[in-house]
């Protein structure tokens, strides 16, 4: 299964690069999402993760939330194609120790997934694989 057959039509929600962290962290907790792409203009520039919201923390105190995001994201963004497999984009994100990956096609952002996204996907698969082979185990 590649990426885009998981995609479907989600909405993307992202933020742009002169967004205050602040902001952000709020859209984040609206969304329960852990990240977001940053976009100037419709080009991915970086991801802003919850893990860069501690380190913002820890390194610049509650003054880290007027920060412009483009500061304190991670760039550059690790991206996947839509034609890459659900597998070899876990194992992408295992190898990079990374949680989400946006989906880019032709310079534009068509998708963000995170690990959990993947994960479900494989075990939704485990699961009918078992499914399967009890009806016709029973069947015999």
């Amino acid at each position: 299964m590649t990426i885009a057959k998981l995609l479907g039509r989600r909405a993307i929600v992202s933020v742009g690069a002169d967004a205050r962290v602040r902001d952000v962290v709020a859209l984040l907790a609206e969304h329960r999402i852990g990240a977001v792409p940053v976009l100037e203009g419709t080009r991915v520039v970086g991801i802003f993760s919850e893990r860069d919201m501690i380190q913002a923390l820890v390194e610049r105190g509650a003054a880290a939330l007027d920060l412009p995001v483009a500061e304190r994201m991670t760039s550059p963004a690790i991206t996947v194609d839509p034609g890459a497999s659900v597998l070899g984009a876990l194992s992408l994100m295992t190898q990079r120790r990374i949680r989400h990956l946006p989906v880019i096609d032709a310079e534009r952002l068509v998708g963000f997934v995170s690990i959990g996204d993947l994960v479900k996907y494989r075990i939704d698969g485990i699961e009918a694989e078992a499914e399967a082979m009890r009806a016709y185990i029973q069947q015999g």
